[in-house]
């Protein structure tokens, strides 16, 4: 047998006579002591895989191949898909592969040299290679050269080859070419593969191509040797069985009496079984000689693609031939490939183990790889890929249920816990493992007649008690959904059982039971909440999944036949439970949310009416009995789904929630009239009877329309005479103020849906009003709660009766439309100051001295982000100031964990609404920065300091946010630079003209946005730079001119620009550096050309006056759209009328319209230019990119440069440094955990496949 005599295959030490050694100085074996050296084979010698073969000289037969195939290779070397060819008949797929594997061996009878001359050429034309192999070349050329010179023809114009190509039909293609190889060796098997030549050949060829350089080649070899060793592997299957069946025979002959015994049936018994283990002997030389020659070197290969082939046919030869292969010699190379870089390995390797436990008769052969590499597959089930972890996962399963003791209970626990992953195919998995290791019944038929016993009518009941204390003992408890979701597909009976749970939670415990603890029964009522919800909404909860799904025919007749089921049973069930727990407000909470998903019809339907009223008289007591939110709330959206008017219901369940709403208001009416007469003498029960009936009205009004009870009066009277008396309890107010916004929501919700009257109007606006000042009152009131509650309803209400509630074609509500005044605009922004950006620290003393833990502060900060974000769509829907966002910018970067995201997302709407405006907030918001830091410091700024370095940061990270598009944001980024500079030069020192500007030191942060500026702009913001200048100014080399001197130079970044040194102390003369050309060309090249040629080309005129300083006439503006010709162009440019070269064409025809800043420094610029301009002008127009001569021309001073500034060259440097940025890049927020951090990589450095000098290949 093959077994007893295989080693040598297995054994990868080196051994002269046997193919190519087997480097082992990375390569270690499971166990040392496991294998011996195997003894030489009978019959003929391996041959050794050399990739240098010795030239054939067998004659050529005249006799062609059939199909029409030129024996010469003709069809093939010109390139030409000829249809004839292997690689073409393969690729069509339109032939059987039984008739083309058929005419090959026809040929091959016939000529084999010509026949495999057709073989080779089709494995180089599966590489992609356009080259062919002739038979001039297959004569006489070794190996080695005719490879050589198929990499010498191989097209590297695409690095696409057909196992590569994307497509249907190369993915045939694949398929095909795999049965090709597989359906040649089972044809072949009986005669061919054993002719010395054949198999010699394609071994030889496939192993030469595996160790080549191109990717094509060594992929494709690769693949069809191993599919070529996976059929070999098959052959030698049948020949082991072959062989056990002849040895049986032989033995059963001999034992025979003498006289029964047939000798010659013994000899051709003996005969046959020397062929057998002949051919054997063959079949091992050649999967030795695939193994050793290609796959130690290819499972490691640089390409994943080609380790993921290796490992899944390792796998398949395990599997199929596991008396030979299954075995530690080679089970140790899937289990070192577990710690691959690439996924994709990763997942095959699973794959493959997983074809191997699914057979538990294979268990005894994997107890040592299982016990060597456990921990690793463990590990793995919190791999980064999710869909390693979810194959891991299944693995683990399969472990465990071919053996409990293979794990542990810590490795069980590792996979436990991630049925709450937010992954559902994780979760998924790792509920089956949880199902098949605790909520599986050993024992069916013995557990239900226990339970029968004890009167039960479900033999769930225990698993369902572990399944809560397993909810309870993960400690989270508000995770119930997704523990629900991820048992569903494998333990869906029990969590559908409903009778079970409710006779756990109404009926006393049977002997042999013990009773459910409190606790025990919350995460009951938790957990059959979350299974009714699953069943009647059929889809994952919410941050599962992409979204709802379309259900298909089953899956939808399964949806509706489990409502019908949940519905019947809880219509009766549910009255009892709520008259159990109903002093219980978690418990009533959670049962509350059951009739949402009823089939309401099924009242109706049978005749269950009296059920329904045993429901209503149950949440009525509820109402009663509950002042808390949470319960209120659930027992109010209760009676909305039950008084739906599509159900025949809706008029007895009207009837009884008007009465209870009647009988609620008549208490809140005598109780505030009684708290208003009181006034300061009220007392406690005064004050509750208030509290409670108000805080139940609320809830109601959020779901009903409970207007015609006038809730609003009652109200508006408290919160007046709170705010009169300063008296009033923070509660009554809070409540109060939420009452009368519904209340205002229902009545436009009126208007809205009707055809309102001028005096509904009218009333309504009124009402709004006078609430609206009511709460602008409450903004100072000494209670945070009253305050953050009128915060909030000023935004909500702004945003609603704002200018968009016209749109739509409703204009008639225009009377409706408020505008926040400056006053109600700035306390807004007071309040968001003063309790939206406070210090941790801060919030810990406004909390009264209580002890907060993690819950307390990550709520606190939710609240904040609700109250900033409230504000923040005042700003963004225009109905607060843009300017006033100056100071929620500011401090992006002080409190970007806790406000980052809501900053950003106001910014970039901003800035799509008014790009000019957002940018003169950003700089506004700079400049209050700066203000600040000099009335801490004073005017001398230390430039070295954190503070200072903080605004060139947020400076920095606001120039980010423009983008790469300058056209888009040019007019926005000169305004910017135009306040910067005036706010730089706002105050002369009062030490005089010698001493820099107080504000100068801005200058230096101003620099962070001049990269943003096209090159023609930035002469033109240096001009305007240069009006606030005095030649003295120029002169100065200082350190507190420093930031001038910077700024300056940012701006002087193109051509021989005039530059100063930014070197302290000192003036030196520096030569122009020159940037080599021959670096990557700029990005957007066309465009910036366009904007280099077009001045003024993108600049919206604005309708507002912008004022500079100097007088300066409006010239008329040259429209480049109509522009002449470039020769007649220059020449009209001496007219004081015309317009330099590229100027806005926009109001060409109306001169009365104002331009924009910077149309107007362009234009004073031309009036200031004399003739060398209008030669430059020439020059540029046709052309020729002439270095810019700078504005610094009539300085005394000699030219100073900045080495570390380049004309064109930094704009480069910008584009390339900044090439995908077009938001905000800050590093991650320390509050959130990343996917990393939860879900590692557990690679193992140490493993052999991290040795990069492993693979030794390189990409072609």
């Amino acid at each position: 047998m093959i077994t007893s005599e295989f080693p040598v295959l297995q054994d990868s030490s080196n051994e002269s006579g046997q193919g190519d050694s087997v480097n082992q100085s990375s390569v270690s074996e499971l166990d040392d002591g496991g294998e011996g050296k195997g003894k030489r084979k009978r019959g003929r010698p391996g041959r050794p895989p050399a990739a240098n073969k010795k030239p054939r000289k067998s004659p050529v037969s005249q006799l062609g191949p059939p199909r029409g195939r030129k024996p010469n290779g003709v069809s093939q070397q010109n390139g030409e898909g000829d249809l004839n060819t292997l690689f073409e008949v393969v690729k069509m797929g339109k032939s059987a592969m039984q008739s083309v594997v058929d005419d090959w061996i026809e040929s091959y009878k016939q000529d084999r040299d010509v026949a495999l001359l057709d073989l080779i050429n089709f494995f180089i034309q599966c590489s992609g290679c356009k080259g062919a192999v002739r038979i001039e070349m297959f004569r006489n050329m070794q190996n080695s050269e005719i490879i050589r010179k198929m990499t010498e023809e191989f097209d590297e114009d695409s690095g696409d080859y057909p196992l590569t190509m994307p497509g249907p039909q190369w993915k045939k293609f694949r398929y095909n070419f795999c049965e090709f190889i597989g359906v040649l060796i089972r044809q072949c098997q009986y005669s061919i593969i054993y002719d010395e030549y054949m198999m010699d050949t394609v071994i030889s060829l496939l192993t030469g191509l595996s160790d080549s350089q191109v990717r094509a080649f060594r992929h494709t070899s690769t693949l069809a040797a191993m599919k070529l060793m996976t059929a070999l592997v098959n052959v030698a299957l049948n020949l082991s069985i072959n062989q056990d069946n002849t040895q049986r025979q032989y033995e059963a002959e001999r034992n025979k009496v003498a006289g029964k015994r047939a000798s010659e049936k013994l000899e051709l018994l003996l005969e046959k079984r020397k062929e057998l283990q002949e051919n054997q002997d063959e079949i091992e030389n050649m999967m030795n000689s695939i193994f050793k020659g290609i796959f130690v070197h290819r499972y490691r290969d640089a390409i994943a693609e080609i380790r993921a082939i290796c490992i899944e046919e390792i796998g398949v030869w395990m599997k199929m031939y596991s008396d030979a292969f299954l075995n530690d010699s080679y089970l140790k190379y899937v289990g070192w490939t577990l710690h691959d870089r690439q996924g994709e390995v990763r997942l095959k390797c699973l794959k493959a183990l997983q074809n191997l436990y699914t057979n538990r008769e294979l268990f005894p052969k994997l107890e040592l790889f299982t016990n060597r590499f456990k921990d690793r597959i463990v590990s793995m089930t919190l791999d980064k890929e999710y869909d390693v972890a979810v194959e891991a996962i299944r693995l683990v399963t399969l472990i465990l249920h071919g053996s409990e003791e293979a794990l542990s209970n810590e490795d069980c626990e590792n996979v436990y816990h991630l049925v709450y992953s937010a992954h559902r195919p994780v979760a998924v998995a790792a509920g089956e493992f949880l199902h098949r290791k605790l909520f599986s019944r050993h024992d069916p038929q013995a557990e239900e007649a226990l339970a029968k016993r004890r009167g039960r009518n479900s033999p769930n009941g225990n698993l369902i008690r572990m399944l809560v204390l397993f909810f309870l003992e993960s400690e989270l408890h508000e995770h119930a959904a997704y523990l629900v979701d991820s048992l569903w597909d494998s333990s869906q009976e029990l969590l559908k059982d409903w009778e079970c749970m409710t006779e756990l939670l109404l009926e006393d415990p049977m002997q042999g039971e013990e009773a459910l603890g409190d606790r025990h029964e919350s995460a009951l009522i938790e957990l059959m909440v979350c299974t009714i919800r699953q069943a009647a909404e059929a889809h994952p909860p919410v941050g599962r999944g992409t979204g709802k799904r379309v259900l298909t025919a089953k899956e939808r007749k399964t949806q509706i036949d489990d409502k019908n089921k949940l519905t019947e049973h809880f219509i009766m069930a549910l009255p009892m439970l709520l008259s159990k727990y109903q002093t219980d407000s978690e418990k009533v909470a959670n049962l509350l949310q059951i009739p949402q998903y009823f089939d309401l019809d099924v009242y109706s339907a049978g005749r269950m009416e009296k059920h329904l009223d045993a429901l209503l008289k149950q949440i009525r007591f509820v109402v009663e009995k509950h002042t808390e939110t949470e319960v209120l709330e659930a027992c109010s959206r209760t009676y909305s789904i039950l008084c739906s008017e599509e159900y025949t219901i809706m008029n007895r369940v009207d009837i009884s929630r008007s009465q209870l709403i009647d009988e609620l208001t008549d208490r809140f009416s005598h109780s505030v009239e009684d708290l208003l007469q009181e006034g300061d003498e009220a007392d406690d029960d005064d004050i509750y009877n208030v509290l409670s009936t108000l805080k139940k009205l609320t809830a109601f009004h959020n779901a009903h329309d409970l207007t015609k009870w006038d809730l609003f009066s009652y109200c508006y009277r408290l919160l007046k005479m709170g705010i009169e008396q300063g008296s009033m309890p923070e509660q009554i107010a809070v409540q109060a103020l939420q009452c009368s916004h519904y209340s205002i929501l229902w009545q436009l919700v009126k208007v809205t849906e009707g055809s309102p009257s001028k005096d509904d109007l009218i009333a309504l606006r009124r009402v709004v009003k006078s609430f609206l000042a009511i709460c602008q009152q409450c903004l100072s009131n000494v209670n945070t709660p009253v305050k953050e509650q009128a915060f909030m309803l000023l935004c909500d209400l702004l945003m609603i009766f704002s200018h968009q509630l016209t749109t739509g074609g409703r204009d008639s509500l225009q009377p409706l439309v408020f505008n926040p005044d400056g006053a109600l605009q700035n306390e807004l922004l007071s309040f968001v100051l003063d309790h939206v950006f406070i210090d941790q620290d801060d919030e810990n003393q406004s909390m009264e001295g209580d002890e907060e833990d993690e819950a307390n502060k990550i709520e606190a900060l939710h609240k904040r982000r609700n109250l900033l974000a409230a504000f923040s769509k005042l700003i963004i829907y225009d109905i607060v100031d843009m300017p006033a966002a100056a100071d929620i910018f500011k401090h992006y970067m002080k409190y970007y964990n806790d406000y980052g995201d809501i900053i950003k997302e106001t910014l970039s709407k901003t800035r799509q609404t008014d790009k000019i405006l957002c940018a003169k907030t950003l700089i506004l918001s700079l400049q209050k920065l700066f203000n600040e830091l000099i009335q801490d410091q004073g005017p001398n700024l230390d430039r070295t300091s954190s503070h200072v370095s903080g605004i060139k940061e947020l400076a920095r990270r606001f120039a980010l946010t423009f983008g790469l598009d300058q056209i888009k944001t040019r007019e926005a980024v000169a305004t910017l630079h135009k306040d910067g500079i005036e706010f730089a030069f706002k105050y002369q020192n009062p030490k005089g003209p010698d001493f820099p500007p107080p504000n100068l030191a801005f200058l230096e942060v101003l620099s962070e946005f001049s990269s943003k500026l096209l090159r023609q702009d930035k002469k033109t913001v240096h001009s305007y730079l240069e009006k606030f200048m005095t030649e003295h100014m120029m002169e100065r080399r200082e350190d507190v001119w420093l930031p001038l001197i910077a700024y300056r130079n940012s701006l002087l970044t193109g051509g021989d620009e005039d530059r100063m040194s930014v070197t302290s102390g000192s003036i030196s003369s520096k030569t122009s550096s020159v940037r080599s050309k021959k670096g990557r060309p700029p990005l957007h090249k066309k465009r910036t050309d366009a904007a280099d040629d077009s001045v003024d080309g993108s600049w919206v005129m604005r309708n507002e006056t912008l004022q500079t300083p100097g007088a300066m006439q409006t010239p008329q503006l040259t429209s480049t759209v109509l522009r002449e010709n470039p020769r007649q162009a220059a020449e009209h440019i001496p007219d004081q009328d015309s317009s330099e070269q590229g100027s806005e064409p926009d109001y060409l025809h109306n001169p009365q319209m104002q331009m924009s800043w910077l149309g107007q420094q362009k234009m004073d610029e031309v009036n200031r230019k004399d003739r060398g301009a209008m030669n430059y002008m020439k020059a540029r127009s046709a052309g020729v990119r002439q270095a810019v001569r700078g504005l610094m021309e009539d300085d005394a001073e000699p030219i100073f440069e900045d080495v570390m500034m380049s004309s064109r060259g930094q704009l480069e440097d910008m584009n390339e440094e900044f090439e995908d940025t077009m938001v905000i890049d800050l590093p991650p927020s320390r509050n959130r955990r990343e996917r990393a951090e939860l879900r590692p990589d557990f690679f193992d450095s140490t493993a052999i496949i991290e040795d990069e000098s492993g693979f030794g290949m390189q990409m072609f």
